[in-house]
């Protein structure tokens, strides 16, 4: 069955929305999660729960559905899941296929950039994925 997403109101739900979209590998779900959640409340939202396996459903939602379509959410969304409680640890656990992952990203943001965010910008959030 297919997982209705809206804007969840507070941590709790937002956390059980993705660990059931996360559960599924439903990228197109959570794609709409992410259109759907302000990139500002991310890191309020993900509390202390950000692990390795919601980093990457993220990145490869925000690398399938929306950066074709959004580059500047995109780049929002990658900017505040860097201030995420754990963000760090996460990012050190990382493979290092997770890794390319997170840098196809990037890439298509470079390729696709607007006028939401410029290439320094972009330069300097690859930094703070390690990149």
């Amino acid at each position: 069955q297919k997982l209705r997403v809206s804007e969840p109101p507070n941590a709790y739900d937002f956390g059980q929305i993705v660990n059931a979209l996360n559960a599924n590998k439903d990228k197109a779900a959570c794609a709409d999660l992410l259109t759907s959640t302000d990139p500002k409340t991310l890191p309020v939202l993900l509390s202390n729960k950000l692990e390795g396996e919601i980093l990457l459903i993220f990145i490869q939602s925000l690398e399938h559905y929306i950066a074709g379509k959004d580059p500047g959410l995109a780049y929002q969304h990658l900017f505040y899941l860097s201030k995420a409680k754990r963000f760090k640890v996460v990012l050190a656990l990382l493979s290092k296929n997770e890794k390319e992952e997170v840098q196809n990203l990037f890439d298509l943001l470079t390729e696709s950039q607007n006028d939401q965010y410029s290439l320094e910008d972009l330069e300097s959030l690859k930094k703070v994925y390690e990149l």
